[in-house]
């Protein structure tokens, strides 16, 4: 780690060296952001990538905003709504003042089409579930949309908000077809669609109409001219970049760098204390082994999160002691009293009290069943690191865990079968109703859960917490949910992920958000010295 922590500085320092920056930090020049991965499509409905959802949240907007704190709900395109007693139907009053990219006026039939089209079964989003179960969208007048339910779904407002119910342009969706959000997109965001080269940069122009930002923002309107996103998949050569002053900003910097980053001269750096991006490692729990409980909860009891969380962020990441985090709405604080702490002498004890007997190659045994799982997960920059520290510590309690990590390219399909016991997980969530409910209802199973937990009395907590329209019956619900999920032992939650923007001495009023892993959300407020 050492030896890793030198190369990155030593890059860093030799490209100051070579490169001057002095034409790039001409006020003129683009904002340029980096990042190490790009996206498949910038279709908000086609894709579920970070990466969209980053570049969509300056291209298009939604009914609703989110707050930096990442639970406040604030106007968007409506900047008012009622909900009926019942919990079935939304009324969204629509600004008036609000204009695509190519100047033409937004209104309601802007808004059905949109919805309608993320709804339709044919076009098979993969996030459609986030509208709810939608009975009708229909325009009442030019600046009203009725937004009809076939039963209350009370998480409806904060799924709105995410980026993947963008508004989009009808006449440039069927111009370009299947080659939209690929060769050009038209929305109602602060930036403007200009080009995309994959896997290179994609590039975006302020709108010249845009005056709507949300209210938690100083400046409604754009204050950049040009914003290049690049991407640089390389953390060295990514920190080289930000040192020598050849990009303005990135929030995929390397744990490792960032106490670095927070000492150098002329750099910006802006924690987001409610960002939520958590690890997990799910248990496949009809597969043999992981099936018993005992084995479960004795791999949480033996993994050592503190010390894993240091490893991989460097003391910048926090330790999971709950099924989900700490910061989400609705979080049950006496569900994390029921998590089990690191004890690897009690794991011990507890199997072999339950008959899991040491074997002589130092693998418990029972039944003639050795005490062995395989987990599957993508090779990213924390699986390799988590999965040999969590492999060396349950070898202390004489548990054998075979690692399997893949190429993306392959890894998702891969993590869609049924030839694993467990698997790695990092994902984003702003409630505990969705994290629960994406992952643990039996209608989800094989995927997105990936455990084949099938359990009717929670499908039926998260049924009336997604239903109710009483905010206190949603918070008994997913507490209850929440305990018992965590008493089960279905995962072993790990580390929440820091959210850290890293800005040059060009930029000012950048502030992270972290809306769905997306670090600067409307890019508003940014803006270049003079």
């Amino acid at each position: 780690m050492k030896k890793y922590l030198t190369s990155v500085l030593t890059a860093g320092v030799a490209a100051t060296a070579v490169m001057t920056g002095a034409a790039y930090a001409q006020t003129k020049a683009p904002l340029s952001i980096l990042r190490v991965i790009d996206a498949d499509n910038y279709d908000p409905i086609r894709s579920t990538a970070t990466a969209m959802v980053e570049v969509m949240s300056m291209l298009g907007d939604t009914l609703v905003s989110l707050d930096f704190d990442m639970k406040t709900i604030k106007p968007g395109l409506a900047d008012s709504w009622t909900v009926s007693d019942d919990g079935t139907t939304y009324t969204f009053n629509l600004r008036k003042d609000v204009k695509f990219c190519d100047g033409r006026p937004m209104t309601a039939a802007d808004v059905v089409y949109t919805i309608e089209r993320w709804q339709n079964p044919e076009k098979r989003s993969p996030t459609a579930f986030r509208g709810g179960k939608v009975k009708s969208v229909t325009a009442q007048d030019d600046y009203t949309v009725i937004y009809q339910l076939e039963e209350p779904y009370s998480d409806l407002l904060p799924q709105l908000t995410m980026p993947f119910s963008s508004v989009v342009d009808k006449a440039t969706v069927e111009k370009l077809g299947e080659n939209f959000g690929v060769q050009g997109f038209n929305g109602t965001g602060p930036y403007c669609w200009v080009s995309w080269q994959p896997r290179q940069e994609l590039k975006l122009k302020k709108n010249p109409h845009y005056t709507w930002g949300p209210s938690f923002y100083k400046n409604p309107s754009p204050q950049i001219d040009e914003i290049v996103w690049r991407i640089i998949p390389e953390a060295n050569t990514l920190m080289a970049a930000i040192q020598a002053r050849q990009a303005d900003m990135t929030y995929y910097m390397p744990p490792i760098a960032l106490t670095t980053m927070e000492s150098m001269p002329g750099i910006s750096v802006s924690k987001q204390e409610n960002y939520i991006y958590d690890m997990f490692m799910g248990f496949k729990i009809d597969k043999p082994v992981v099936s018993d409980p005992v084995i479960r909860k004795a791999v949480n009891m033996a993994t050592n999160k503190a010390a894993i969380t240091q490893a991989v962020y460097f003391g910048h990441g926090k330790e999971m002691r709950s099924l989900v985090n700490p910061a989400i709405i609705d979080f049950d604080p006496e569900s994390a009293k029921l998590t089990p702490a690191f004890d690897q002498d009690g794991a011990n004890k507890m199997l072999e009290e339950a008959g899991w007997k040491m074997g002589g190659d130092g693998i418990r045994e029972k039944d003639g069943q050795k005490a062995t799982f395989l987990v599957y997960g993508l090779r990213n920059a924390t699986n390799p690191t988590v999965s040999e520290a969590m492999q060396a510590d349950l070898r202390k309690v004489g548990i054998d865990m075979k690692i399997q990590l893949w190429d993306a390219t392959v890894g998702w399909g891969k993590m869609a079968t049924q030839e694993f016991d467990a698997f790695y997980m990092n994902y984003p969530a702003l409630t505990a109703l969705e994290a629960i409910g994406l992952y643990f209802p039996s209608r989800q199973a094989p995927t997105p859960n990936r455990m084949n937990w099938k359990d009717p009395a929670t499908d039926e907590l998260i049924r009336k917490a997604a239903t109710t329209t009483s905010k206190e019956e949603r918070h008994e619900a997913l507490a209850t949910l929440q305990r018992n999920l965590t008493e089960a032992n279905v995962w072993v939650t790990l580390s929440s992920e820091p959210m850290w923007l890293i800005s040059g001495d060009r930029v000012e009023g950048a502030k992270a958000h972290g809306i769905y892993g997306a670090g600067i959300y409307k890019g508003l407020d940014i803006s270049l010295k003079r």
